[in-house]
């Protein structure tokens, strides 16, 4: 698939769209902020860290919802992200199939 095809974006929304609902989160909310999370992503791959570039949006993400659920231990944040991880990979296996 050509780089930004349509296809490719299509196949994108899609993914973006079943890991929202696996995750519980409106897929509105998740295009609202897509253009920011890819702008950020971009930013720090061609800037500080390639590798790193996920692993911030995932940390915008996680001090959000630390934000949002004040009070809540560090372990169970942690034992919701990882709960979240797996939901999603289970989703991706489905997802490629």
């Amino acid at each position: 698939m050509a780089k930004d095809s349509p296809q490719e974006i299509k196949s994108a929304n899609e993914w973006l769209n079943q890991a929202s609902e696996t995750l519980q989160i409106s897929p509105e909310l998740t295009r609202t902020v897509l253009g920011d999370l890819l702008d950020l992503t971009k930013n720090v791959a061609h800037g500080p860290s390639r590798p790193a570039a996920p692993v911030t949006a995932f940390l915008v993400g996680l001090s959000t919802g630390q934000a949002q659920a004040a009070g809540t231990s560090e372990e169970d944040l942690a034992a919701a992200v990882r709960e979240r991880i797996a939901k999603i990979n289970a989703t991706l296996e489905e997802y490629q199939d």
